[in-house]
């Protein structure tokens, strides 16, 4: 069940790890742990479909207790099948749903669920409707201020403020507009421009609603700025690609007293969930393929990453040769 209360959402949220396909597995986010404690993690988008139909509910809902507070994406615009899936977070432990209204690959505007559906008010409201009706935890929504020519400040306030009187407890506004023909989905990340101006028009106007801006952040210290106007702050590939840039999130965020932790540091904590991990039939590099993006601004950082990648991916990686590297790493102070 939820593990805090919905009238707390704005005061522990203020920093969150977006939902990045291949990127946020609960592996990433048991790394993520080790840096903070406090910031709000995602999981990647399920899509709420194949969560319903599926045999296999652990492979979709799976998580660490540790990953706690943790949020669930929902892509999809069945209400129905979206009440199913509700009910599912919510009894799996969740801590929130979040609604993707933001995804511009092709797959998912084919399947009239993502950043299409901001072209359709209605159908987002009956999804937001149903996954409130059906579990007690919070449901926010994740969305762009516009899709291809339908791009206009007047269109994106009706649209949020139709969505919060559909129940919407949060609005994590990507500032970007998608364009879904003629952009791939990372180009979707970076052609079209960021309009801060715009989510912060969009959170003046509509002081009483919780808004939280998402693109382009790549230091805690533009969080911090950022937080002066909006009531949260979503990174997305700079902390995965910089995992350690963001190492005093609790301290500088939160203002919590505690030491930062090192990327020796970090990996020595991850052995017992890696030797779980590998004794349970998993690969090495599930994980590795994370623990490589903590090393980096070092001597010989390539060469470090560049060994536990091509063991990791030869299956010739283990516990032993992982702690000689890592103990390297330490003795070298990082």
């Amino acid at each position: 069940m939820s593990t805090f209360q919905t009238n707390s959402i704005k005061n522990i949220h203020k920093l969150s790890v977006a939902p990045m396909m291949d990127c946020t597995d609960k592996h990433f986010r048991m790394l993520m742990r080790k840096i903070s404690s406090e910031v709000l993690l995602y999981t990647e988008m399920i899509v709420a479909k194949s969560l319903v139909y599926t045999d296999n509910k652990k492979k979709f809902l799976d998580f660490n207790n540790e990953e706690h507070p943790i949020s669930i994406q929902f892509g999809g615009d069945n209400p129905e099948i979206l009440k199913e899936a509700a009910k599912m977070a919510q009894d799996w432990g969740y801590d929130e749903i979040n609604f993707n209204v933001g995804c511009p690959s092709p797959r998912v505007s084919s399947g009239n669920f993502g950043a299409s559906l901001m072209k359709d008010p209605l159908t987002v409201a009956k999804c937001i409707e149903s996954l409130k009706n059906s579990c007690s935890l919070p449901v926010t929504i994740k969305h762009r201020i516009g899709v291809d020519d339908d791009d206009s400040f007047k269109n994106l306030n009706n649209f949020v403020r139709y969505i919060s009187n559909a129940g919407a407890d949060r609005f994590t506004v990507h500032a970007r507009k998608a364009i879904l023909k003629g952009l791939n989905p990372k180009q979707n990340r970076t052609i079209p421009p960021l309009r801060y101006d715009v989510v912060k028009k969009l959170k003046k106007l509509n002081p009483e609603l919780l808004i939280e801006i998402n693109g382009g952040f790549t230091h805690i210290d533009e969080s911090l700025k950022a937080l002066n106007d909006f009531d949260g702050v979503m990174i997305g590939r700079s902390v995965y690609k910089h995992p350690l840039r963001w190492s005093e999130i609790d301290q500088k965020v939160y203002g919590i007293n505690k030491k930062t932790n090192s990327a020796s540091t970090i990996i020595f904590s991850l052995i017992p969930y890696i030797e779980k991990h590998l004794t349970n039939g998993g690969k090495s590099w599930d994980i590795c393929k994370h623990l490589i993006n903590l090393v980096e601004g070092i001597p010989k950082a390539k060469i470090w990453r560049n060994q536990i990648s091509n063991k990791s991916i030869k299956k010739e990686l283990d516990i032993e040769y992982l702690l000689n590297l890592t103990s390297k790493l330490e003795k070298m102070g990082y």
